[in-house]
């Protein structure tokens, strides 16, 4: 930027009732100057002129702290500015930067920024979600008291590093339950994974925020270089059901009826390329569709079915499932234009349909734990997800093409289909050690 420069400096030539002297940032262009205020003092004792920024003494600042790194953002902010002048080519004017500048000043806080999204996704139907960004916003708050006051610039790689110091150390929450009653809860601190949670969430929050010009990308702590939300991730146990284990459940018909309705959505899901929970009981009649070789279910997954790319994912209709689905229409009944029995209120959307499903899901775990203990498996807990993993490794154990599961998981990409897969068939390393 040849023949431009900006510094935070004392307007000395402006002195105010107490002595000091406004902190204003200096713009220079072509030898011409523009002064804009930065709404901060101070006295010549307290700056410091080499480097432009309070003196680190409390004894005489003790707002140093959070008053210096406010003077940091505030040129990072003027460099953005300037950055995107020269990138679009645009001949721009002092005043042409005093307005960006000042209009850009009301922009950039975190909180707000994180609201909107919460809110967004609860507008669009996607309170999972939603909760999820909730939690990290609770977090933040717990973790840092001004984050009400924080500016996207300050949440670089040193604030990224405490934090994640932070969510690691046990700590006291107040507990509010229902009726208004308060505790304290001890609470441990954070695992890897759920670390790596929060930090996906927040390195999210920050991509969304660079995109709509709220954030810059020069302080950005995460990608090359910076925090490593990848390497957070702990190797978790995944459950799937050995062949013989899955032939009983095919074949068994238990006594009880809650069980015998838990056994067909086990199936139900598992026939269906191990369908969500959510995207079984979010099926309505108009998924079902004619297509070129016959009648099949279509749907996007929930979790992602506004993701960049998504696709919808088509499984035949056939005279498997669609007898399951008889089946378990005559065991309960269906509301609405719902497909399969699972939603039982009438009218439920947003929040209160999630909230109906996270108990009605409860109790289809309860119902599978119950339905093990009578098919004598006692050495795996059976849940709703274990027909997704038990799908995935039957498939890879009859030597299907990775590329191909992960397009019947309705995977981007094969990295995450590796993470059901990664590990070998136990009967593969059983013949590898034969050579020992």
């Amino acid at each position: 930027m040849k023949g431009i420069s900006i510094a935070a400096i004392l307007y000395k030539s402006t002195t105010l009732k107490n002595g000091a002297y406004p902190i204003v940032l200096r713009v220079t262009k072509t030898r011409q100057r523009k002064f804009i205020s930065l709404n901060l003092s101070a006295k010549s004792n307290q700056w410091n002129e080499e480097y432009s920024v309070f003196k680190k003494d409390k004894r005489i600042n003790p707002d140093y702290e959070t008053d210096n790194p406010y003077i940091t953002n505030q040129l990072t902010k003027a460099k953005d500015i300037i950055d995107e002048f020269e990138r679009n080519k645009i001949d721009w004017t002092l005043n042409q930067f005093e307005e960006a500048f000042l209009n850009r000043s009301k922009k950039g806080k975190v909180k707000p920024f994180l609201e909107n999204i919460i809110q967004r996704l609860k507008d669009t139907d996607h309170t999972g979600n939603a909760l999820c960004y909730q939690r990290l916003l609770d977090m933040l708050e717990i973790f840092d008291k001004n984050i009400d006051k924080k500016l996207f610039p300050e949440i670089d790689i040193k604030y990224v590093r405490a934090l994640d110091t932070f969510l690691q150390m046990p700590r006291e929450t107040v507990y509010t339950s229902k009726k208004g009653n308060k505790r304290i809860v001890q609470r441990n601190g954070c695992t890897g994974n759920t670390r790596r949670i929060y930090f996906k969430s927040l390195r999210a929050v920050l991509n969304m925020a660079i995109e709509a010009k709220e954030a810059s990308p020069t302080t950005y702590p995460f990608g090359k270089g910076g925090f490593e939300v990848a390497k957070l991730g702990e190797e978790t146990e995944k459950r799937y059901l050995p062949s013989d284990y899955l032939l009983k459940i095919k074949s068994t018909h238990s006594e009880k009826e809650v069980n015998e309705y838990a056994r067909k959505l086990f199936l139900f899901s598992y026939f269906c390329y191990g369908m969500s929970f959510v995207d079984m009981a979010r099926l309505t009649h108009e998924n079902v569709k004619r297509l070129e070789n016959g009648q099949y279910i279509v749907y996007k997954r929930h979790k992602t079915k506004n993701s960049k790319g998504a696709k919808a994912i088509n499984i035949k209709l056939t005279d498997e499932l669609q007898t399951l689905i008889n089946e378990l229409c005559g065991m309960k009944e269906s509301v609405e234009n719902y497909l399969l029995p699972i939603v039982t209120i009438e009218g439920l959307s947003g929040e209160k349909l999630y909230n109906h499903l996270k108990s009605r899901l409860k109790k289809l775990n309860s119902y599978l734990e119950s339905m093990a203990i009578e098919f004598g498996i006692s050495d795996i807990n059976i849940t709703s997800y274990v027909s997704r993993h038990t799908m995935a490794m039957s498939l890879q154990n009859n030597d299907v093409p990775r590329e191909v599961i992960s397009q019947i998981l309705g995977h981007k990409d094969l990295k995450t289909t590796n993470t059901y897969l990664d590990s070998f068939n136990s009967n593969v390393i059983d013949e590898a050690v034969k050579v020992l």
